[in-house]
C-alpha cells in the first residue's frame, strides 16, 4: 500500500513545538567550507529524533535487559531491545491506516523503554525503595520520567548539549505518565512543555497515544509467547482466557491436525491482527464522533486512540491471567527477588564508596541521584558482574585492615 499523506489531526514535522536548543541547519556553511552533512530536508524532524534514539547508548543496552526473563535464561526470550522493534513495528501498521506521522509513532516506541533499569520491573522497584529515602526533587525512581531523563540529560553525544535534544513531540510520547509533584517541576523549567498536559488536563498526539496502546498489545502477545516457550505456562491452560480460546478454536478449524509451535505462532498472530484492526477502527470512530480534525482538536478531547470495549474487556483479561499465572509464578518471582536483591547492594555499595562509579557520576553533587541513574543504565550482565566486583574489592579491603 502506497505511503498515506498525513490527515489534518496528525503531528506535522515541518510545524513541529520545537527542540529545547536551537541546532543550525544541517546544510548550513562553515566558514568558505561548505559542511559535508546532507541537507536537513532529506529527513524530518521525527525522522531524525529517530535516528538519534536508535544511535543512542541507552537503546543498543535494551539488547541486555530483561523484559520478563533475565537475559541469561534463554537467547530467544524477548529483551527490552526485542519488544520495543515490536512496538514500532505494530504502532508503525496502525498509524499508516490512521494516517498519522508513523515516523513520530516509531521514534516514541524506540525511545519509550530508554529509563527502565537491569531485570526489569523487579529492578525498577528496587530502586524505587531505595531512593525512597533520599527526598531529592524527583521523588523515587521511575521508568517513564527517567526514559525523559536519559534523552534530556544523560546521553552524551553532542558537543553544545546533554542528552539527544529530541522534538517537544517526542518527549510527549515518551512521558507516558507523571506524577502532579514531577509534573509541576517540569513545568517551572520548561513551561509550556513536556509536562503542561499533565497540569492543564490535556491530552498528548494521536501518535503518542497510539505508541502507548501498540506496547499494551505487543507485551501481552510476547508475554504469552515466552512464557509457553519458557514451559511456566502451557497452551492448554492458555485456553482458559477467551481472546486466546477464540482464535485458538478458528487455528484448529483452518487448520486441522496442527501442531506445536505453529499452533500457538498463529493463534498469537491471529491476535496481534485482531487487535490492530479494532483499535484502527475504534480511534476511527472516535475521531468521527468527537470531530476531531486539528491537532488542537486532539489536545481537547478525551483519549482517542482506543480499543472496541469488548476488545478492551478482552485485552483487560488477558492481562489479569498473565499476572496471576506468569509474573507471579514461584520461578519467576524467585529470580524477581534474586534482581532486587542485586540492585539493593549494588545502591548500598555505590553510596557508600561513589568513587567506584564512572566519574562524571562520582563526581555529582547528588550522590543518591547519580546511583540510581548509573544502576539504570546498567545491563543484566553489567549490573551482575559489578556486584561480583564491589564483593571482591569489600573483601580484600577488609583483609587488608
Amino acid at each position: 500500500m502506497a505511503h498515506l499523506l498525513s490527515a489534518g489531526y496528525a503531528c506535522n514535522p515541518a510545524a513541529t513545538r520545537g527542540r529545547h536548543y536551537a541546532e543550525p541547519a544541517m546544510g548550513s556553511h562553515n566558514g568558505n567550507q561548505a559542511s559535508t552533512a546532507r541537507p536537513a530536508e532529506q529527513r524530518s524532524e521525527f525522522q531524525r529524533d529517530r535516528d538519534r534514539i536508535v544511535h543512542s547508548t541507552a537503546f543498543r543496552r535494551l539488547v541486555y535487559k530483561t523484559q520478563v526473563f533475565l537475559n541469561h535464561e534463554g537467547d530467544l526470550f524477548r529483551t527490552r531491545m526485542t519488544h520495543s522493534l515490536e512496538v514500532a513495528q505494530l504502532g508503525r501498521s496502525i498509524a499508516r491506516a490512521l494516517q498519522l506521522d508513523e515516523d513520530l509513532v516509531e521514534a516514541i516506541a524506540l525511545a519509550h523503554d530508554l529509563g527502565h533499569t537491569p531485570f526489569g520491573h523487579a529492578g525498577q522497584d528496587a530502586l524505587n525503595e531505595c531512593m525512597a529515602d533520599h527526598h531529592d526533587a524527583l521523588g523515587g525512581f521511575e521508568h517513564n520520567l527517567q526514559s525523559l531523563r536519559v534523552v534530556d540529560e544523560l546521553e552524551e553525544r553532542y558537543p553544545s548539549f546533554n542528552g539527544l535534544n529530541l522534538t517537544l513531540e517526542t518527549r510527549e510520547g515518551i512521558l507516558k505518565h507523571c506524577s502532579g509533584a514531577n509534573a509541576r517541576r517540569l513545568e517551572l523549567q520548561e513551561p509550556g512543555g513536556v509536562a503542561s498536559r499533565f497540569i492543564h488536563g490535556t491530552q498528548p498526539s494521536l501518535e503518542a497515544q497510539l505508541a502507548n496502546i501498540a506496547d499494551e498489545i505487543a507485551y501481552n502477545a510476547h508475554d504469552i509467547d515466552d512464557g509457553v516457550r519458557s514451559g511456566l505456562i502451557t497452551m492448554e491452560q492458555l485456553l482458559d482466557v477467551p481472546l486466546v480460546a477464540q482464535f485458538h478454536a478458528q487455528v484448529m478449524h483452518d487448520h486441522p491436525g496442527l501442531q506445536g509451535r505453529r499452533v500457538l505462532f498463529e493463534t498469537i498472530r491471529r491476535m496481534l491482527s485482531a487487535q490492530v484492526y479494532d483499535v484502527i477502527e475504534a480511534t476511527r470512530s472516535a475521531l468521527q464522533a468527537q470531530h476531531i480534525h486539528t491537532l488542537q482538536d486532539v489536545y481537547r478531547a478525551p483519549p482517542l486512540v482506543q480499543f472496541s470495549t469488548s476488545m478492551r474487556h478482552d485485552t483487560q483479561a488477558v492481562k489479569t491471567w498473565l499476572f496471576r499465572n506468569l509474573y507471579r509464578h514461584p520461578q519467576v518471582m524467585h529470580t524477581t527477588a534474586q534482581a532486587k536483591d542485586t540492585v539493593r547492594a549494588l545502591f548500598a555499595a555505590y553510596l557508600q564508596t561513589p568513587q567506584h562509579m564512572p566519574t562524571a557520576f562520582a563526581q555529582r553533587t547528588n550522590t543518591p541521584r547519580a546511583v540510581a541513574d548509573y544502576i539504570a543504565g546498567m545491563t543484566d550482565r553489567f549490573a551482575a558482574k559489578e556486584l561480583q566486583r564491589l564483593a571482591l574489592w569489600s573483601s580484600s579491603s577488609k583483609g587488608a585492615v
